[in-house]
């Protein structure tokens, strides 16, 4: 592999060129898709994923024979039949909408910055990985890299495993250029007022349901009392949108807007309240329109294109509810494009510094 020397070196040499050359690199990164909705496809990501220590803390050699001897021979085949029904033509959702949101975001940076800064996206498991991508870099010869995970909430399992991936790679570098790691934006204002809006333009089409659920990913409650912050990130980004949600015309009251956790996975315990158990409440409560959104996510998958859009709807039709509707990601609409780089700018500098 050539170092940014020798990509120095050659800058050197093409004087013309060099001068195009990137001086910035910023990385988006997301969890991550199979390559393909098959049984071998899909064991193969889970096994990188499941095997990493921040998203299970259990004892290891108890884990792992856990995950080779029950999981990895009886989950792929079920998982894969999930992201069949999701799959698109041009791949898994997430891969498909994160690669719009970087063309987005790198004609936004662009306007401002020119060619002054290039833009990127890696999934942490999967493909594009963060090490091949990081290596693009490098080979760029670029003096910084920034690096948005996009959690907006910081959580261990999800934040701090990518800045292991970006620390992993970096560890093999001779030359280490400056690095800046964004570790969270749950209460950015434009990240808030692009989710409160997707509500307003929900109930101008489809009319204020009688409940707006907010459902983010959950975590295993002692995650949080070894003192992940994750869920004091959710609470306080639910809160925001609520606020400004409150202060519309809309006609919502604190009551109907409720925040949940969903996709646990195991018999431990879980952050609560649980999605899916809050839904059949409510539906037999008495509860009939309900609309549900999941701020966590910056990007349609499987757990809102399956999980949340058809299990969830199923557990509210059949506890009594009568109309269920899910409030898209923030995906690559413009306001969340704008967001994403009003976080990112002050990592760049002024247009004329670069």
């Amino acid at each position: 592999m050539k170092s940014r020397f020798s990509a120095r070196k050659k800058e050197c040499e093409n004087t013309v060129d060099d001068m195009k050359k990137p001086s910035t690199a910023v990385l988006i990164t997301n969890l991550g898709s199979p390559d393909e909705p098959t049984t071998s496809a899909v064991r193969r990501y889970l096994r990188e994923f499941l095997s990493d220590r921040r998203v299970v803390e259990i004892p290891r050699l108890i884990w792992l024979i856990i995950l080779h001897g029950i999981i990895l021979r009886i989950r792929p085949a079920k998982s894969a039949k999930l992201y069949q029904t999701v799959w698109q033509d041009d791949g898994a959702p997430l891969i498909s909408i994160t690669a719009a949101q970087k063309v987005k975001l790198a004609a936004k940076i662009k306007s401002h910055y020119g060619d002054n800064v290039v833009v990127d996206f890696a999934m942490r498991y999967g493909n594009p990985s963060v090490a091949s991508v990081m290596q693009k870099f490098q080979q760029q010869g670029v003096d910084k890299i920034v690096v948005l995970p996009l959690y907006p909430q910081y959580a261990g399992p999800t934040t701090a495993s990518t800045f292991d991936a970006v620390s992993k790679e970096l560890q093999k570098w001779r030359y280490i250029p400056s690095i800046h790691f964004l570790n969270t934006y749950h209460n950015n204002p434009l990240y808030i007022q692009a989710l409160a809006d997707t509500v307003k333009e929900h109930v101008a089409s489809h009319g204020k349901p009688q409940r707006l659920v907010l459902s983010y990913h959950g975590m295993p409650e002692l995650f949080r009392q070894w003192g992940d912050p994750y869920y004091d990130y959710c609470l306080e980004t639910t809160v925001l949108v609520k606020t400004l949600l409150l202060e519309s015309d809309l006609g919502f009251t604190d009551d109907e807007i409720i925040m949940t956790f969903q996709s646990r996975f195991g018999k431990a315990e879980w952050l609560k309240p649980y999605t899916d158990v809050t839904l059949e409440q409510l539906a037999e409560q008495g509860i009939k329109h309900l609309a549900i959104m999941s701020p966590a996510f910056s990007a349609d998958c499987l757990e809102t294109l399956e999980e949340l859009i058809h299990e969830n709807s199923e557990v509210f039709l059949k506890a009594g509810g009568e109309t269920y509707h899910y409030i898209a990601a923030l995906n690559d609409r413009d306001d969340h494009i704008n967001a994403l780089f009003n976080i990112l700018k002050p990592t760049l500098g002024s247009p004329e510094s670069n």
